[in-house]
C-alpha cells in the first residue's frame, strides 16, 4: 500500500472509502461476518494462554535447568495451605481435623503429593500457631486449571471453625481472585462516550467511533484465541489489547470522523465529504498506525518470553483497528450521511446565525500567545516535564506477588499469615543449588550453609537436599526482608558476587543462585542490557518514516525527543504512585517489563498525535508558505480534535485503574499520564513554540536526502 497518488487520481484510502460507502451493508456484513466467524472458531477451540518466563543465558534459567535435569523436588510448583489456631496447631483435634482434610486433598486432581505440617517441625512457627501443609503439584502453576484449584481450596476450607483458619497460598492460588475485568473496560467506553457525545452533540454520531473500535478489538480478541494454541500468549494479553485498542480504536475514528464533520459543513455532499475525509484523514491514521506496529514490533527483539507474544498480539490489534478505521467507518457513515448532514450543517448555521466565533478561534489565540513568547513557553512546559520525570532515575524492577493482591483474597491472606508466621523473607526464598565439589554436591552445599548462616541478611538456611544421583544439591535461604525489598535484590547481588565465590575458592563446587527473587533479577538486568537496542530500533525506524512523510529532518528529531519526554514523564509518575506509594497506593517495584511495553506504546500514540497537528500544519505551509500562519492554522484545526482524542484515551486508560490486577493498573495510570502530557502540554504548547522557533528551517532536507527518500503525500492538495 503507497500514500502516493497520480494527478487527477484519487487515492487508495479515498478509493477504499468510496467503496465502502456506496457498498455500504455489504462492508458491514462482511465485518459481522469476520466477528462472528472468528468467535465461532474461538468458541470451538478455546484458548490455551501460557506464559513463558525463561530467560536464556542467565544464571536462574540455568540453575532451573539444572534443577529439572537431575529431577530435583525443587523444580516443581506447590500450594501452600496456610493454617492459624491462636490456641496452638498441637490441640489434638485440630490436628486430627487437619490431617483428615490434607488426606482429603491427596485424592483431588493435579495433586501428586501432600506433605503435613505435623510430619516438619519447621513447617510450624516458633509460636506453634501458625503453619502450612505442601501440596505438590503435577503441572506449573501457570497452566494449573482455576477449577481444580478451586477443589482444592474448597476442601481445604472445609477445616475451618472453632477457631482455625485456613487459606491457600502459592501462584496458582493467585488466579482464584482474578477474572473480575470487564468494569474497567465498560467505565473507559461510558467515559469516551460521554466526551463524543459533547464533541459531537448527537449520541449516533458518538456511538460510531465506539462501535468501530469495538468491531476492531472484538475480531483480533477472537483471532488471538485461536492463535494461543500455535504462539506463546501469556493470559494478560487480552487486556491490554482492550487497554490499547479500545484507545487506539476510538482514536482513529475520531480523527476521521471529524475531518468528516468539517466537510458536510463546508457543503460537501455525504459520500464526497467521506472520500474527502478518508483522503486526508485516511493517510494521518495509516502512517500513524505504522508508528504504532513498528514500536510494538520492536519490542520482539528483547526476546523476553511472554513478551514477544504480547507485543504481536498488540500490533494485530491496531493493524486490525486501523484497517476499521478505513473501511469499516466509511460504511457507517454511508448509513447515516444523511442524518449528519442535516445535523452538523444546522448546527453550524444556527452557531453562524448566534454570531459566535468561527471554531478554532480559541486555538489560534492559544497558538497566537505561545508565538509571541515561545522561549518561556518552551522552557516552562519541559520544566515541568522533567520534573515529572525525574523520580524515574530510581526505578526498580520487579514482579508483583501475593503481597500485591486484594486484601480479601484468599492468597494474600496465605502471604501474610507466612510473614507473621516465619519471617517476611519466608515468602521468597532463594535456592542455592551446589554442583560438583571436592567432596561431592552435598558437602559443598554444607560448606555453603555453613557460611550463609552467617551471613548478614538471612534469616534461615535449610539443610542440605541432594538428588537421588548426588550431581546436585539444594538449600533454601530465607532474607530477613520480604520479596520486592530492595534490601533482598541486594541480597541475591551479594550472594552471586561475593560470598558463594569465596565459598566456591574452598569447595571446588559451582554455585547457582535461583528462585523468584533472583529470576527477577535476571529479567531485570536482561532488559536494562537490551533497552539500547530497543530504543535505538524503534526511534530510528519512526525517525525515517517521519522523514519520509513530511521531508524534514528536525521535526522528526524534534518529535523522537518530545515522545521520549512523555515516556520519562509516565515513567517518573508510575515510580512516585506505585513504587513510592503515593495517594495511599501500595508501594512496591514496577513490573520488569512494563517500561518497555509503555515505552513501545506510548512512543507508537504519540507520533499519532505528531502526525495529526504536523500534516495539518504542513498542508497550510505548501499552501502559504508562512510558518507562523501554518503554525496557528494547524493548531486552531487540530487542537479540539487532539484535546479530545487525547481526554478519551485518559479515560480508557484511567479506567484501568478499577481492575484488581496492579499490573493493569500500572500500564494504564502510566499511559494516561503519558497521553496528558502529551496532548495538553506537548502538542499544545511545546510543539507550536518549537515550529515557532523554528521557523523555515523546520521543513529543511538535504539535498542529498532529498534523492534518496521516496515522497509521499500525507494531506490532500
Amino acid at each position: 500500500m503507497t500514500a502516493t497518488q497520480s494527478p487527477g487520481r484519487a487515492s487508495v484510502f479515498a478509493r477504499v472509502a468510496g467503496f465502502a460507502h456506496r457498498r455500504r451493508w455489504l462492508a458491514l456484513g462482511l465485518w459481522l461476518a469476520v466477528l462472528i466467524g472468528v468467535w465461532g472458531v474461538a468458541s470451538a477451540t478455546g484458548s490455551d494462554y501460557r506464559e513463558d518466563y525463561s530467560l536464556p543465558g542467565t544464571e536462574s534459567q540455568e540453575a532451573g535447568d539444572l534443577l529439572a535435569e537431575h529431577g530435583s523436588g525443587q523444580a516443581g510448583d506447590t500450594l501452600d495451605i496456610v493454617l492459624q489456631h491462636d490456641a496452638g496447631l498441637a490441640d489434638p483435634v485440630i490436628e486430627q481435623r487437619v490431617g483428615e482434610m490434607l488426606a482429603e486433598v491427596a485424592e483431588l486432581p493435579r495433586v501428586t503429593q501432600v506433605r503435613s505440617p505435623y510430619d516438619d517441625a519447621s513447617a510450624i512457627s516458633p509460636e506453634g500457631t501458625i503453619g502450612y501443609a505442601t501440596v505438590v503439584l503435577d503441572t506449573p502453576s501457570e497452566q494449573m486449571p482455576v477449577p481444580d484449584t478451586e477443589r482444592i481450596f474448597e476442601a481445604a476450607q472445609e477445616a475451618e471453625g472453632d477457631g482455625l483458619r485456613v487459606e491457600l497460598g502459592g501462584d496458582a492460588a493467585r488466579a482464584l481472585a482474578e477474572g473480575e475485568g470487564g468494569a474497567a473496560e465498560g467505565a473507559g467506553i461510558m467515559a469516551a462516550l460521554v466526551i463524543l457525545v459533547f464533541m459531537f452533540g448527537t449520541v449516533i454520531a458518538a456511538g460510531l467511533p465506539v462501535i468501530t473500535a469495538l468491531f476492531a478489538v472484538g475480531s483480533t480478541m477472537g483471532l488471538i484465541v485461536v492463535v494461543s494454541h500455535a504462539f506463546t500468549i501469556a493470559d494478560y494479553t487480552p487486556y491490554v489489547m482492550m487497554l490499547v485498542g479500545l484507545g487506539v480504536g476510538i482514536d482513529y475514528a475520531l480523527l476521521s470522523f471529524a475531518r468528516y464533520r468539517q466537510e458536510l459543513v463546508d457543503g460537501a455532499r455525504p459520500e464526497e465529504a467521506t472520500t474527502r475525509a478518508m483522503d486526508a484523514a485516511g493517510r494521518t491514521v495509516f502512517f500513524a498506525g505504522c508508528t504504532v506496529i513498528l514500536a510494538l514490533l520492536g519490542l520482539v527483539v528483547l526476546g523476553l518470553g511472554s513478551l514477544q507474544g504480547l507485543a504481536l498480539s498488540v500490533a494485530l490489534t491496531v493493524l486490525v483497528t486501523m484497517l476499521a478505521s478505513l473501511t469499516l467507518l466509511p460504511a457507517l457513515l454511508g448509513v447515516f450521511g444523511e442524518r449528519f448532514a442535516r445535523q452538523f450543517t444546522a448546527r453550524a448555521e444556527k452557531r453562524a446565525a448566534k454570531g459566535k466565533a468561527p471554531a478554532g478561534t480559541s486555538w489560534r489565540r492559544l497558538a497566537g500567545g505561545v508565538q509571541r513568547h515561545p522561549v518561556i513557553a518552551l522552557v516552562l512546559a519541559v520544566g515541568a516535564i522533567v520534573a515529572l520525570a525525574l523520580p524515574a532515575m530510581n526505578l526498580r524492577l520487579g514482579f508483583n506477588d501475593a503481597g500485591n493482591d486484594a486484601p480479601d483474597s484468599t492468597s494474600r491472606q496465605a502471604y501474610d499469615l507466612l510473614s507473621t508466621g516465619f519471617g517476611p523473607g519466608f515468602n521468597g526464598p532463594l535456592i542455592i543449588v551446589a554442583e560438583g565439589g571436592d567432596g561431592g554436591a552435598a558437602a559443598a552445599a554444607q560448606a555453603a550453609a555453613d557460611e550463609l548462616g552467617g551471613t548478614a541478611g538471612i534469616q534461615a538456611v535449610t539443610p542440605p537436599v541432594p538428588t537421588e544421583d548426588g550431581a546436585i544439591a539444594t538449600l533454601f535461604v530465607f532474607p530477613e526482608s520480604a520479596p520486592q525489598d530492595e534490601a533482598t535484590s541486594e541480597l541475591v547481588s551479594e550472594l552471586r558476587d561475593t560470598v558463594l565465590p569465596a565459598v566456591s575458592q574452598g569447595s571446588g563446587a559451582d554455585y547457582m543462585v535461583t528462585g523468584a527473587t533472583a529470576a527477577t533479577e535476571d529479567y531485570s538486568i536482561k532488559v536494562a542490557e537490551r533497552m539500547p537496542l530497543f530504543i535505538a530500533i524503534v526511534v530510528g525506524l519512526s525517525l525515517i518514516l517521519l522523514m519520509v512523510v513530511f521531508r524534514s529532518v528536525l521535526i522528526p528529531l524534534k518529535a523522537a525527543v518530545l515522545n521520549l519526554l512523555s515516556i520519562g514523564a509516565a515513567l517518573g509518575a508510575m515510580t512516585l504512585v506505585f513504587q513510592e506509594g503515593m495517594f495511599g497506593v501500595e508501594g512496591g517495584p514496577i513490573e520488569a517489563y512494563l517500561p518497555v511495553m509503555v515505552f513501545a506504546v506510548v512512543f507508537g500514540l504519540s507520533m499519532d498525535y505528531e502526525i495529526f497537528l504536523v500534516s495539518r500544519i504542513h498542508e497550510e505551509w505548501e499552501r502559504t508558505k508562512d510558518p507562523e500562519h501554518a503554525v496557528r492554522e494547524g493548531l486552531a484545526h487540530t487542537g479540539s480534535v487532539i484535546t479530545a482524542a487525547g481526554a478519551i484515551m485518559i479515560v480508557v486508560f484511567g479506567a484501568f485503574m478499577l481492575s484488581p490486577e496492579r499490573m493493569l493498573q500500572q500500564m494504564g495510570f502510566g499511559m494516561a499520564v503519558a497521553i496528558f502530557v502529551d496532548a495538553v502540554i506537548i502538542r499544545c504548547l511545546i510543539v507550536p513554540a518549537a515550529m515557532q522557533l523554528l521557523g523555515r528551517r523546520a521543513w529543511w532536507l538535504p539535498a542529498p536526502l532529498a534523492r534518496i527518500l521516496p515522497k509521499v503525500e500525507l494531506e490532500r492538495h
